[in-house]
């Protein structure tokens, strides 16, 4: 399944010439800048990641009215960077551009040209973190997130504009809370729950709207039922309501109802879904089975969601490493 070329030849010469040779080890303050293509070299042909289980990713095709948009998309974001290649918007755009394609390895190429070109930038760090969870690599992931957050401390936080605006077409995100999002995500997915929860608590002291504090109590609520901290847990529940105006994240919303009993869980279990959205309430569900002692039943609602093919999406991939955790 070869996989499509998003960025031409002419295009990731410079890109991987940028990022210089790949580096025997890094230094103690910014993370290597080795180009993508040389990191997973048992990689089939096409493949994007493994799946921590061993099996080869693919990118999924998109319907032909996404794909062609995706494209239209490129093809702007590749002008914008080819009039301006030291521009840090334009890399960025071109990075972010490529990965909602599904070619991850290829956009992390192009955040690493940004870091190289622009390496007090915590934006570089933050979306090559993000593309080093979706192809499995959470340690890479971890290490760019805590950069780009030591970067950002003490500094006024910035809105990030999304790359596929909400229908009201108001961002609900920022710098600071995506860094810690993501960087509390990819050690949730290696089981390090303890070390996850501070970065839930930076993400609390930037959050400032209803689509923020959903997104970070659902993973904050989890994480502390993991370590059975029950207590704490139901503390995070308690500014969770049935009235807040949710924009976006409308799944962890559901979800964090039915944790307070509101919801039925039977109700929002769906694991055909492949939307991420769907994906993540699936894993949400099948977690709540977990650790509310019945982990047969949520070992099978685990194995039900790899059925499905949004492998990139976050409960897809927590659902694997509870697969592939030993006993999973």
């Amino acid at each position: 399944m070869p996989r499509t070329p998003l960025i031409t030849a002419a295009l990731l010469a410079p890109l991987v010439a940028a990022c210089g040779p790949a580096d025997s080890g890094s230094s103690d303050d910014v993370p290597p800048e080795t180009p993508a293509a040389t990191l997973a070299p048992a990689l089939p042909e096409g493949a994007e990641a493994l799946s921590l289980l061993g099996e080869p990713l693919f990118p999924t095709p998109a319907p032909p009215d996404v794909a062609a948009r995706r494209e239209d998309d490129i093809a702007a974001a590749r002008a914008d960077y080819e009039a301006d290649p030291d521009d840090a918007d334009a890399i960025i755009w071109l990075g972010r551009r490529i990965g909602y394609t599904g070619h991850y390895r290829d956009a992390i190429e192009v955040f690493a040209e940004g870091i190289r070109k622009h390496p007090e930038d915590a934006r570089m760090y933050r979306h090559r973190g993000h593309r080093w969870i979706s192809v499995r690599e959470f340690d890479r992931a971890i290490e760019d997130l805590s950069h780009a957050a030591a970067l950002v401390e003490g500094q006024p936080d910035e809105v990030e504009p999304d790359g596929q605006p909400n229908e009201r077409g108001i961002p609900t995100s920022t710098l600071q809370s995506n860094i810690h999002y993501h960087l509390a995500l990819a050690h949730y997915l290696k089981g390090d729950f303890e070390t996850a929860l501070q970065s839930y608590e930076d993400y609390f002291a930037v959050t400032t709207n209803p689509d923020q504090l959903v997104a970070i109590s659902h993973w904050w609520y989890m994480a502390l039922r993991r370590l059975g901290r029950d207590d704490e847990a139901a503390a995070v529940l308690e500014p969770v309501t049935a009235e807040l105006d949710v924009i976006e994240n409308t799944s962890y919303h559901r979800l964090l109802l039915m944790y307070k009993g509101e919801i039925e869980a039977d109700e929002l279990w769906d694991p055909a879904s492949d939307d991420p959205a769907g994906v993540a309430i699936a894993y949400g569900v099948a977690a709540w089975h977990l650790y509310n002692g019945r982990a047969e039943q949520a070992g099978e609602m685990f194995r039900r969601i790899l059925e499905g093919s949004g492998w990139a999406g976050f409960g897809y991939i927590a659902a694997e490493a509870e697969i592939a955790r030993p006993g999973g």
